[in-house]
């Protein structure tokens, strides 16, 4: 699992904090107010929901307000209404016949909905192929009498790209807000000169221009303004940065910035906030310090990445995006990323050039990617296959999912607990209530009550059910139709 973005290289050395970016004392006790600085959390953001190694999601922008994720193994797209309480996803594509799924970081990687997709129907996906190894990003469209299914007879190869190795292959695609394609790719695994071989592909973020073909023999064109056009060296004119390693998710934000994350080799992860024809360092530089050659490293034509962290606080980083949603207000404007190995997810925020981060939640989840649905609201996603969305935590005895509506649902207590807990709820109407227990993954463990209460303050007391051992668990409170979620920790 850990090898999904890192391809195997790990090391338990930590070292010591570099000065230029401020980080915040990271805590393992059970996610609170005094754990998270902002005042955020996460829940399951579709309980009854559960995928197989997702590694996107998406929105199409067709004011559908659907969701789509992307399966590595399975080879599967599945959509499925923005909805809490949704219980099935539909298949959208499923190309299991044309990709490698054998390896940790092979599969069906990436997707990207044309900008127009309400329009032409267009979408593009990112594969990995077994051999002969190669990336391919191709294009399909939806079909004309299923909005949620794919026509798999119409698809165009775009782009493929050979793989020295099975790992290391970056995978996402993005529409950057001038309407070209950005492509991902890793330095092919163990070929880290890749990165800084302009006439190879590899190791680079790529821009590609796939409306204005009009030759049937071209599948796409260069833009006019990509840093290595008309070059007389032999240079790769898809090229608009290189220098990466593996660019483990990217995502543009609203000011247009393009925030790509970099898995390190064996200390350093690094966000990277990439320009047009910058390099990004690697393998010259981890970090910010000299990988190959350990010490004197030239780094007078490298660009720094903006955020880094060492290998104690989390092995393999991924990339996510900035904030804009509405529920959880202290992330407004905050870059969010995650660590694979270590669960850990952070918000940075530069003000007046002097970068800094807060945990956001110490989790026992492998973050594979994040999301972001049509109204800017961010999601996390585990690689397990649980979609997580954020929250913001009260600062006082009634949370904020006291705004639901018919009913407040309190913090639950005592929390940590041995056994016997107590959930306070206050309702407005006599209500159908129902308080259940889930493991981290949403499976519902037991239901702990289920009966009618009326108008007024309750406090709902039960014991916990018998699990195995010490650790997190979900707390699902439901009055009629409306749900909310806890987390809270055994001790046994």
């Amino acid at each position: 699992m850990r090898d999904l973005a890192s391809g195997g290289h790990r090391s338990s050395r930590s070292l010591a904090w570099l000065l230029p970016v401020v980080w915040p004392f990271l805590l393992t006790v059970p996610p609170s107010l005094a754990q998270s600085p902002l005042g955020v959390s996460i829940e399951p953001a579709f309980p009854a929901l559960t995928f197989e190694r997702p590694t996107d999601l998406q929105n199409a922008g067709d004011g559908s307000d659907r969701l789509f994720v992307v399966e590595q193994r399975t080879g599967l797209i599945k959509v499925f209404v923005n909805d809490p309480s949704v219980t099935t996803a539909k298949t959208f594509l499923d190309i299991r016949d044309k990709l490698d799924a054998t390896r940790s970081e092979t599969g069906l990687l990436g997707l990207a909905f044309h900008p127009n997709y309400e329009e032409n129907g267009y979408f593009f996906v990112n594969y990995v192929t077994p051999e002969p190894r190669k990336t391919v990003v191709a294009r399909y469209k939806v079909s004309s009498g299923d909005e949620d299914a794919a026509d798999t007879d119409s698809v165009r190869i775009i782009l493929e790209i050979g793989q020295p190795d099975s790992n290391h292959n970056g995978g996402q695609l993005a529409f950057g807000p001038d309407g070209y394609l950005y492509i991902g790719m890793g330095d092919g695994g163990d070929e880290p000169t890749t990165a800084q071989d302009l006439t190879s592909l590899l190791g680079s973020m790529l821009r590609i221009d796939v409306d204005h073909v009009t030759d049937n023999s071209t599948d796409y064109l260069i833009p006019p303004d990509n840093p290595l056009v008309d070059n007389t060296s032999g240079y790769r004119e898809e090229a608009w940065a290189w220098g990466f390693r593996n660019p483990w998710r990217f995502s543009f934000d609203p000011s247009d910035n393009l925030w790509v994350a970099d898995v390190g080799q064996h200390d350093w992860e690094e966000v990277n906030v990439v320009e047009k024809g910058k390099n990004y360092g690697w393998p010259n530089l981890e970090g910010l310090q000299c990988y190959l050659p350990v010490t004197g490293c030239e780094v007078e034509s490298l660009v720094p990445p903006v955020l880094e962290y060492g290998h104690g606080e989390g092995n393999s980083i991924t990339g996510g995006r900035v904030y804009t949603g509405e529920r959880a207000p202290a992330l407004d404007g905050r870059y969010l990323y995650a660590d694979f190995g270590s669960g850990r997810i952070w918000a940075a925020a530069n003000d007046g050039g002097s970068w800094s981060t807060e945990l956001v939640e110490d989790t026992e989840y492998d973050f594979s990617t994040f999301g972001v649905d049509e109204s800017g609201e961010v999601y996390v996603v585990s690689l397990a296959g649980t979609i997580y969305r954020f929250k913001a935590l009260s600062t006082t005895t009634e949370p904020e999912s006291a705004h639901l509506g018919d009913f407040f649902a309190g913090e639950p207590y005592p929390n940590p607990t041995a056994r016997r807990m107590t959930v306070p709820m206050v309702v407005s109407k006599s209500v159908q209530a129902r308080v259940s227990v889930h493991d981290l993954l949403g499976r519902e463990l037991a239901v702990v009550f289920s009966g009618t209460l009326t108008a007024g303050e309750h406090h709902v007391s039960f014991d916990m059910p018998d699990v195995a051992g010490s650790g997190r668990l979900w707390i699902g409170i439901s009055a009629d139709e409306t749900r909310t979620w806890r987390q809270v920790v055994l001790v046994r």
